[in-house]
């Protein structure tokens, strides 16, 4: 499907809409693209939504040249997204992308009417200064591409989906585009205290789902309970799973976030 554009004036937003409905508006996390919900899309488009999935500042078909790529930047191109199609909506972020969804949530509790946070980053992890070190090292060009996918692939650590080769693929030539590279190690310097500053604030009824193996938090079980527990949130938690649950077990989490988005909707 070939991709529309949100013009945000430094540059456009890239996003597609499938089906009819209430809005669902689907975020990706850093160094992703918005067909990392290819196996949730189809599922929410059957139960009756509008989906609309769309990538990150300078990820995928969205143009470089922004001035910011962090985590305030996206909850404001989610605002503008939803603005632009018609709310309120649901909003859908795995990873850095949970962190847009609690911002946009935070900001316009009018047009969010509920929330699902995929291994969510509602504080920062704390990394240690050595792997920190490391992780800039090894984001240097000329191998920091094939790099970073191949870290990727280390976050399926449960069943990957049979076509992820083609989704990394997908990933490796989306950072050779233009000057998404750059964009990208940019957007790996986000740091996620202004998420932990307003999460208090977020009042829309929220689903937590992590991977209980999720390689990004040292206790993802004790993570997600924490995330739980500050937005007064519903839980799941997906055994064997890495960061990509709604990939790797979509016959887990699809019956468990679609009866949670009717309800909201009140559909359910």
């Amino acid at each position: 499907m070939g991709a529309s554009y949100l013009d945000r004036g430094a540059g456009r937003i890239a996003y597609d809409v499938q089906g009819d409905g209430p809005l669902v508006i689907c975020l990706p996390g850093m160094g992703d693209l918005r067909s990392v919900y290819r196996f949730t899309v189809p599922a929410l488009v059957d139960a009756g939504y509008r989906v609309a999935t769309m990538d990150l500042r300078g990820h995928g078909d969205s143009d470089d040249g922004f001035d910011s790529y962090d985590d305030v930047a996206l909850g404001s191109d989610a605002r503008a997204l939803i603005a632009h199609l018609g709310g309120p909506a649901f909003i859908v972020g795995n990873s850095m992308g949970a962190c847009g969804a609690i911002l946009a949530a935070a900001d316009n509790p009018e047009d969010v009417a509920g929330l699902a946070l995929i291994g969510p980053f509602v504080r920062d992890p704390g990394i240690n200064p050595l792997m920190m070190l490391l992780l800039r090292l090894l984001l240097l060009r000329p191998w920091g591409p094939a790099a970073w996918t191949a870290y990727y692939r280390k976050l399926y650590v449960g069943r990957p989906p049979a076509d992820l080769a083609e989704h990394q693929a997908r990933i490796r030539d989306s950072l050779r585009r233009g000057d998404h590279w750059r964009s990208f190690v940019r957007t790996t310097r986000t740091d996620h205290a202004p998420v932990w500053a307003r999460i208090d604030e977020v009042r829309a009824p929220t689903l937590v789902i992590m991977g209980e193996k999720d390689p990004d938090f040292p206790d993802p079980a004790a993570e997600a309970r924490y995330a739980a527990e500050r937005l007064k949130a519903e839980l799941l938690l997906v055994p064997d799973s890495g960061h990509y649950p709604m990939t790797e077990y979509p016959e887990v989490v699809n019956p468990v976030l679609i009866p949670f988005i009717d309800k909201v909707f009140s559909r359910g």
